[in-house]
């Protein structure tokens, strides 16, 4: 069961291939261990509270900022160290598709809104493509904010598998 949603104009694509099954790119998307080895931007630390892959299902987890550079800008934009984000899935089709809603409700003076993204996975050989959509945020400063800090992740993504496949 899906609950498909139509990305907005201005979406960006990020895409990546990785030196390994798309199962071992599942498993790492898509449970609490795999996630906490690459799923936030470098200088920050992730755990996850819950994790309930099914449309409808969320994922919870809190984000803590450890670097010097992003503790100054999490400061900086008013947020604690320490931030709990939810997600909600809207599609979960292993191993090719994941998609979520992410509730964006950390933005100073900004009304809470929701935020999609679709991963689609796509195995070529041993080897994985991923595709990753983003959705526009409300401005263009945290829009290009947020897809370096996703291609910073799958980046992060890429070293995770490498850990794994030695």
């Amino acid at each position: 069961m899906t609950t498909e949603l139509t990305p907005s104009t201005g979406t960006a694509r990020i895409e990546r291939i990785y030196d390994a099954p798309a199962e071992l790119v599942w498993e790492l998307l898509t449970t609490a261990a795999g996630l906490e080895e690459w799923w936030v931007p470098d200088g920050f630390d992730i755990r996850v509270s819950e994790l309930d892959l099914r449309p409808g299902g969320r994922l919870r987890y809190t984000m803590t900022a450890t670097s010097p550079e992003q503790v100054a800008f999490v400061r900086d934009t008013g947020n604690a160290l320490s931030t709990e984000f939810h997600k909600t899935f809207t599609e979960v089709a292993p191993p090719a598709r994941l998609a979520y809603l992410s509730l964006i409700d950390f933005v100073p003076g900004h009304e809470p809104y929701e935020h999609l993204t679709t991963i689609d996975i796509e195995p070529a050989g041993d080897r994985t493509n991923l595709v990753m959509t983003l959705d526009p945020l409300h401005d263009e400063t945290w829009t290009r904010q947020h897809r370096a800090h996703r291609g910073n992740e799958l980046d992060n993504l890429e070293a995770a598998i490498r850990r794994r496949t030695l």
